[in-house]
C-alpha cells in the first residue's frame, strides 16, 4: 500500500478542481460560438449585448440564439453533453450570473408567453436588464469571467450529478450480483419516497423489502461529516417508524389490537 505521508500531493491535489476545469474550458466552443451569433446579429461584443437599451430587439435576439442551431457543445459537470436547447437556456443564465434550473425553471412555469421559447427569452431578458448595471465593467462579460461563474455552477450541479450517477451504479452492481448468485429479488428503477425522505435503492423480496440510502461527500470537513451522519440517522429512524405504522396496522385490521 502507497504510504500517503511520503506523498502529500495525494491528498493536497484537489482532483476535482482539476475535471471541472477541464470540462469548463471544453465549454469555452460554446461561448465563442454564442460570441459568433451576436456578430451576425449587429452587435460588437457580449457586452454591447448585455445593455441592449431595445427590450423588443434583446428579447428578439435571445428567441433567435435559442432556436438557433450550432455546432459547439456544452458539458455538465460530469463532462455530459446537455440537450442543445436547454445547453442555450443553461449558458446565457449563467452569464447573467443566475441559476438556471433552481430559480428560473419555476418562474418560467408560472410567466406568459406564445410558446416555452418565449416564456426564456423574456425572462432572461429581465435578468439581462437587472445584471447589466451590476456588472459595467468590460471584463466582466469576457471568457475569463464567464468561466468563473460557469466553473461556480458546475461544481453545485455536478454533486447532484455524481449523487445520481452512483444511485445507478450501486442498482446495476446489486441486479448484477443477484443474477449471478441466482436470487429471486426485484429492484425498482427508482427511489421511494416515505414521508419527507427518499431511499435511492429499493430491495423487494417475499419477506419484505430492503431500503438503502445512498449518501455521497466529496470533502472531510466537519460540518459535512455532521450532515452525513444526519441524513443517515434520519433515514433508519423514518423506515423504522413507518415499519413499526404498518405492523400496527396489521394487527388491527386482524382485530389483535382495539381500534
Amino acid at each position: 500500500m502507497e504510504n500517503h505521508e511520503s506523498n502529500p500531493s495525494f491528498i493536497i491535489e484537489n482532483l476535482r478542481l482539476r475535471e471541472l476545469v477541464s470540462i469548463v474550458n471544453a465549454n469555452r466552443a460554446f461561448f465563442e460560438e454564442f460570441e459568433g451569433f451576436l456578430t451576425g446579429d449587429g452587435y460588437a461584443d457580449v457586452r454591447a449585448f448585455v445593455f441592449e437599451p431595445d427590450d423588443s430587439k434583446a428579447i428578439a435576439t435571445i428567441e433567435r440564439y435559442l432556436q438557433h442551431v450550432g455546432g459547439a457543445v456544452l458539458y455538465d459537470g460530469l463532462a455530459r453533453p446537455y440537450e442543445r436547447g436547454k445547453a442555450k437556456f443553461y449558458f446565457l443564465a449563467w452569464l447573467f450570473r443566475d441559476a438556471p434550473a433552481q430559480r428560473l425553471g419555476p418562474l418560467i412555469e408560472k410567466g406568459g408567453g406564445r410558446s416555452l421559447v418565449n416564456r426564456r427569452a423574456k425572462l432572461l431578458n429581465e435578468i439581462r436588464r437587472f445584471v447589466g448595471p451590476l456588472f459595467p465593467e468590460p471584463a466582466s462579460w469576457t471568457w475569463n469571467a464567464v468561466s468563473e461563474v460557469m466553473l461556480a455552477r458546475l461544481e453545485g450541479s455536478r454533486r447532484a450529478l455524481k449523487g445520481n450517477f452512483l444511485e445507478s451504479i450501486v442498482r446495476e452492481i446489486l441486479t448484477s450480483l443477484f443474477v449471478e448468485l441466482g436470487i429471486s429479488l426485484d429492484m425498482p428503477d427508482r427511489e421511494v419516497r416515505l414521508h419527507d425522505e427518499t431511499y435511492d435503492v429499493q430491495i423487494i423480496g417475499r419477506a419484505g423489502s430492503i431500503l438503502i440510502p445512498v449518501k455521497t461527500r466529496e470533502t472531510m470537513g466537519g460540518g459535512h461529516a455532521m450532515l452525513f451522519t444526519r441524513d443517515i440517522h434520519k433515514s433508519i429512524s423514518i423506515a423504522h417508524e413507518e415499519t413499526a405504522s404498518q405492523f400496527w396496522n396489521s394487527l388491527m385490521d386482524l382485530g389483535l389490537v382495539p381500534v
